[in-house]
C-alpha cells in the first residue's frame, strides 16, 4: 500500500512510495482480518470468531480503530494516536491497535516507537501476515533489508493472506535496495501475475532491468506504466528512471514526453535538477 500524501521529509516519502506501503480504503479490512480469537463450535474444534461473537468491549475498540484509520488517512496523526489510545484502553490485547499505532509512528518518523508497537503486535499475533508485511517494510525502510525479506516470505507462506501481491512488491523493492536483482525479479514477476496493472510492480521491474542494463525490457515495463498509472501519481524517482531508460535507447520523443511529466509534476525535485545538468550516469 503508498501512504497518503502528507508533510514528511522527502527521503521518507520516497522510501514509502517505493515500497508501496499504503493505507487505502481497504486497509481497515486487512488490519481487522484474521486476528480474532477462536472458540469451540459444535464439532468441539476451534471455530473462527465472527461479528456476532464480539463483546461490547471489542466493538468499542473497533469503532475507535475505524476513527483512527480515518484520521491516519487524512494525515492527522496525533488525533489518530488518541483514537488508538482509546481503543487500547478498551481492549489492551487489541492486536490491531498496536499494529495501527506502529504505522502511525512509522509515518511520523518515530522509528523506536514504531518498532516497539510492531513488537507488541507480533507478540500477540505471531502468525499475522499483514503484520509481517508491514514490519518487513519498516525494517527495509530503516536499513535492515536482509531481516525484512524473511518477514515478507513469512507473510507469503500464509495461505490466509489476502494481499500477497503487496508483500511481493515490497520484497522486490527491498531486494533492489540490496542489489539482489535476481530475487527482486522473482518476487516482482510473481506479483505481476496477480496484479498486472499495479504501477508499483511495473515501476520496480523497470528498475530491475535498468540496473541489469537490459534497457529494452526496462522500456517494456515503462510503457506498461504509462498505460496503467496517472502521471501525477508517479514519484520524481520513477519519472527520472523512465527518462534514463529512453535516453539509453536513444528514443528522443519518448524521453521528451517523460521530461515534460517530470517538469510538470516535480519541477523542484533533485531528479529534475539532475536531468537539467545531464546527469544520466549518476
Amino acid at each position: 500500500m503508498s501512504f497518503l500524501a502528507h508533510r514528511r521529509p522527502v527521503r521518507q516519502q520516497r522510501c514509502l512510495a517505493a515500497l508501496g506501503l499504503a493505507l487505502s480504503a481497504t486497509l481497515l479490512a486487512s488490519l481487522l482480518a484474521g486476528c480474532a480469537a477462536s472458540g469451540p463450535g459444535n464439532s468441539g474444534k476451534a471455530e473462527l470468531t465472527t461479528a456476532s461473537d464480539q463483546t461490547a468491549i471489542q466493538r468499542r475498540a473497533e469503532i475507535r480503530m475505524q476513527l483512527a484509520v480515518g484520521y491516519y488517512e487524512q494525515g492527522q496523526y496525533t488525533v489518530a494516536l488518541d483514537e488508538v489510545k482509546l481503543a487500547l484502553a478498551a481492549d489492551p490485547q487489541y492486536v490491531d491497535g498496536y499494529g495501527m499505532r506502529a504505522l502511525i509512528y512509522m509515518a511520523m518518523g518515530e522509528t523506536a516507537l514504531a518498532e516497539d508497537n510492531f513488537a507488541r503486535a507480533i507478540k500477540l499475533a505471531p502468525g499475522n501476515p499483514d503484520l509481517a508485511n508491514n514490519y518487513g517494510s519498516f525494517l527495509c525502510q530503516n536499513g535492515r533489508p536482509a531481516e525484512s525479506l524473511a518477514l515478507f516470505d513469512q507473510a507469503l507462506k500464509n495461505r490466509s493472506y489476502l494481499s500477497p501481491a503487496k508483500a511481493m512488491n515490497n520484497a522486490g523493492a527491498c531486494a533492489i535496495k540490496v542489489g539482489n536483482y535476481a530475487a527482486a525479479e522473482r518476487y516482482l514477476l510473481d506479483a505481476l501475475q496477480l496484479t498486472p496493472d499495479l504501477p508499483a510492480t511495473n515501476a520496480n521491474l523497470a528498475r530491475v532491468y535498468f540496473e541489469r542494463r537490459d534497457y529494452v525490457r526496462a522500456s517494456f515495463f515503462i510503457t506498461r506504466l504509462s498505460k496503467t498509472a496517472k502521471m501525477e501519481s508517479l514519484t520524481a524517482e520513477v519519472l527520472w528512471l523512465a527518462i534514463k531508460v529512453q535516453h539509453r535507447l536513444g528514443d528522443a520523443g519518448a524521453e521528451a514526453g517523460w521530461v515534460t511529466q517530470l517538469r510538470r509534476h516535480h519541477p523542484g525535485s533533485p531528479e529534475y535538477a539532475a536531468y537539467q545538468r545531464g546527469a544520466f550516469d549518476e
